[in-house]
């Protein structure tokens, strides 16, 4: 048995699939989830009871919440950019993962002494740009520690643990509001901040990383990063991103629904209550997502597990960054125009809005995994191929990824005979579909001429090779 580009190969047998990398939920892995578990929950609090202090406490319209809720995504899309290229070095991201967390934790506590709106503002604003910071550095740390194989899963925990967070902080918050007040539930949220800080130590100290010694310059990189797939993919983050309307806005909504019948406290419980609905589903659906997408190689259920999955490995930071980066900029504008709108025309039509967009969002996934699932080229040459014919085998391979699909498949099930100019063109596809982040496989049944002369050449150690074309279609478990 051999190992095969990533895949265990027994002669004689179809490869056995090596995509499968065991135990993927690693110290690393359960670090950085019980990271955005803990520290969800702390700033879930004074998110969650934001709308209450800014409106209730301290007299703000609804424009005002959605103003800061604006301004404090575009501060954090800016720190993500910038915190993207801090984290395309090891030892850099480590640092900025650790002080992003506490940063984050002790200023969206302390928003619960604040006494004006601009003091509110400067607390949010500054630990949004805290977290925006810390979050580049987080998603290449789990890039780090988890085989690409198991990157939907490994991401799809950590979103799960992170909207789980969103779950037990306003719960939390029910409890520590009746204990003590909106404001003093602010200032305890700092508690499980600081926890986060000690999760997120726990996985950099677990993760088997080598310590890299060479000093990496900083420098922001934004033309490699929107090149090929990965741009396209970035390119409708964006534009997905602008219809992703604030949650504080839906719960201030709910609230003032509930509030003529039950009154104001009433009402902000059942309007954290379903907030906490909203956030178990997302719960419930991540790691099976994550768990379908590494199954059936659809990267693009996941967007992490995408863009961990596409960006070279130099460039994992900077393209974390700015993913980030444009879905913050895309909630700026989103809260900017809900807010206004809200306010000038009617909260119906902003929650309206919210709604198109999600259902257009929906729409968009699921003709893209459509795409991604039927979007694979197979070259399947008959005959015999030599150094004579070898130029129109290249020609047929270039003209199935001209339309650079998600697999190519070299079928050489119908082909008698190849030498070693066939064997060069198939090595450089495989090599031009691994930088492309494409699926490539080959079919060569056992005991066939092609089979014989991969195994002669010592090539089954680097090429995937499959007996039947159904096996080499099936993605890996």
């Amino acid at each position: 048995m051999r190992l095969c580009q990533g895949r265990l190969v027994s002669d004689g047998a179809d490869p056995v699939p090596a995509d499968d990398p065991g135990p993927w939920l690693t110290p690393g892995v359960r670090g950085i989830g019980g990271a955005s578990l803990l520290a969800d929950v702390g700033h879930e609090i004074p998110t969650s009871l934001l709308p209450a202090l800014l409106t209730g406490t301290l007299g703000a319209p609804a424009a005002t919440l959605g103003l800061i809720e604006g301004i404090a995504d575009g501060l954090a899309g800016a720190a993500r950019f910038g915190g993207g290229a801090l984290a395309d070095a090891p030892s850099r991201r480590r640092s900025v993962a650790v002080g992003g967390y506490a940063s984050t934790a002790i200023l969206s506590g302390l928003i619960g002494v604040a006494t004006s709106v601009w003091q509110v503002a400067v607390l949010r604003s500054g630990a949004w740009f805290a977290r925006g910071l810390r979050v580049p550095a987080r998603n290449a740390l789990l890039a780090d520690v988890v085989p690409a194989a198991a990157y939907g899963r490994a991401y799809g925990f950590e979103r799960a643990m992170d909207n789980l967070g969103a779950i037990l902080g306003p719960l939390l918050g029910i409890g520590l509001v009746a204990l003590a007040g909106v404001r003093g539930a602010m200032l305890l949220s700092i508690a499980p901040g600081l926890l986060a800080v000690g999760a997120i130590v726990y996985a950099i100290r677990a993760a088997d990383v080598p310590t890299v010694t060479e000093r990496v310059r900083l420098r922001i990189r934004v033309r490699p990063v929107m090149q090929g797939r990965l741009g396209r993919l970035l390119g409708a983050v964006g534009a997905f991103e602008v219809g992703n309307i604030a949650a504080t806005l839906l719960i201030l909504r709910a609230t003032e629904l509930l509030a003529p019948g039950r009154g104001t406290d009433d009402a902000a419980q059942l309007a954290l209550a379903l907030y906490t609905t909203y956030n178990l589903a997302a719960t419930l659906v991540s790691i099976p997502a994550g768990r379908y997408g590494d199954r059936r190689d659809l990267i693009h259920v996941l967007e992490h597990a995408a863009v961990a999955r596409l960006a070279p490995e130099d460039l994992r930071g900077s393209a974390f960054g700015l993913l980030a980066a444009i879905q913050s900029l895309g909630n700026f504008a989103a809260s900017a125009i809900a807010g206004l709108l809200w306010t000038l025309v009617s909260p119906a039509r902003c929650v309206r809005l919210r709604g198109w967009m999600d259902d257009r969002r929906a729409r968009r996934l699921r003709s893209g995994i459509r795409h991604q699932m039927t979007d694979q080229k197979i070259v399947a040459p008959h005959g015999e191929i030599d150094l004579s014919t070898v130029a129109d085998f290249r020609e047929q391979i270039a003209t199935a990824t001209a339309a650079e699909p998600a697999s190519l498949v070299i079928d050489l099930s119908g082909v008698s005979f190849i030498d070693s100019s066939v064997l060069g063109a198939v090595i450089e596809a495989s090599d031009r579909a691994r930088r492309a982040g494409r699926r490539f496989a080959v079919v060569a049944p056992h005991g066939s001429a092609p089979a014989v002369t991969i195994g002669l050449a010592g090539l089954r150690g680097v090429l995937p090779v499959y007996d039947t074309r159904d096996a080499a279609l099936e993605p890996p478990d």
